[in-house]
């Protein structure tokens, strides 16, 4: 949801889904319309590809029930498998990065802490920023 232009010519968006546009109760429309359906976890790319990886993960964990607008806007994490999922994510990422590329990493501490998301990756982060104590979203930079 951070793109300024999802059809920019150098840019290739991804999701493991497709919604039809769905305008919510906050007047908000959610569009999920990736440019190619993948898995994070498997992404069906060649090695070193990119010089440039953005990796925005869902950061909710479902809990069952009626699906909110959030989990329907982001995604959801597996309770159980989340930590394997964000280590294969993390791994796929650097994978499909090429040597010297910079993989930008967004992450939200609705459920889980950014330090517990960050010890799945044995890359060290260059820099972060945190978007506010409010809002709990951090911007993440790697260079592998």
């Amino acid at each position: 949801m951070f793109w300024f232009d999802k059809k920019h010519p150098d840019a290739l968006y991804l999701d493991n889904r497709t919604l039809p546009p769905t305008l919510q109760t906050n007047g908000a429309t959610i569009n999920v319309a990736p440019d190619a359906v993948m898995d994070f976890r498997k992404l069906v790319l060649p090695d070193s590809f990119f010089s440039l990886v953005v990796f925005d993960p869902p950061h909710i964990i479902k809990r069952g029930g009626k699906r909110s607008w959030m989990a329907e806007k982001y995604g959801e994490l597996d309770r159980k498998t989340w930590p394997a999922d964000i280590r294969a994510g993390f791994s796929e990422c650097f994978r499909v990065l090429k040597p010297g590329g910079v993989l930008i990493f967004k992450w939200n501490e609705t459920d889980i802490l950014l330090r517990e998301v960050l010890a799945l990756t044995p890359y060290r982060p260059l820099f972060g920023h945190p978007s506010g104590k409010a809002s709990k979203t951090h911007w993440v930079a790697f260079m592998k």
